[in-house]
């Protein structure tokens, strides 16, 4: 077999031959496209919420600097249930939504309350 040398140059040339040219979809036909694949349901009710909370109580649990276990104690959740919500096993109700926003927004102030001794 021959050994066959060649510039970059000229390899470059045969590829744009060689390669397909691409048209560059638009915003609206991306979304046109999505949309009418079957495949593809547009994100909506429980699916959302199980991605915002997931997202949630990642980003607190890190900001925080806390293992899982550490932020589930320190904030009264249940370990096995936050693990399945941040792996994406598990759909939250509004209320736990609620309490990871506030958690998020507001860490020392929930550690607050939760420390005060009942009424």
């Amino acid at each position: 077999m021959a050994i066959v040398r060649r510039s970059a140059e000229e390899i470059r040339a045969a590829a744009s031959r060689a390669a397909p040219t691409r048209r560059v979809m638009s915003d609206a036909e991306i979304e046109a496209a999505a949309a009418s694949d079957p495949d593809n349901p547009p994100l909506e009710g429980p699916m959302l919420d199980r991605l915002e909370a997931t997202a949630i109580a990642r980003r607190a649990r890190r900001r925080l600097g806390l293992s899982q276990p550490q932020f589930a104690e320190r904030f009264g959740i249940g370990l096995a249930r936050l693990r399945d919500l941040e792996q994406g096993r598990y759909t939250p109700d509004s209320a736990l939504i609620a309490y990871l926003r506030v958690i998020d927004a507001e860490p020392d102030a929930v550690e607050r309350a939760l420390a005060r001794e009942p009424v």
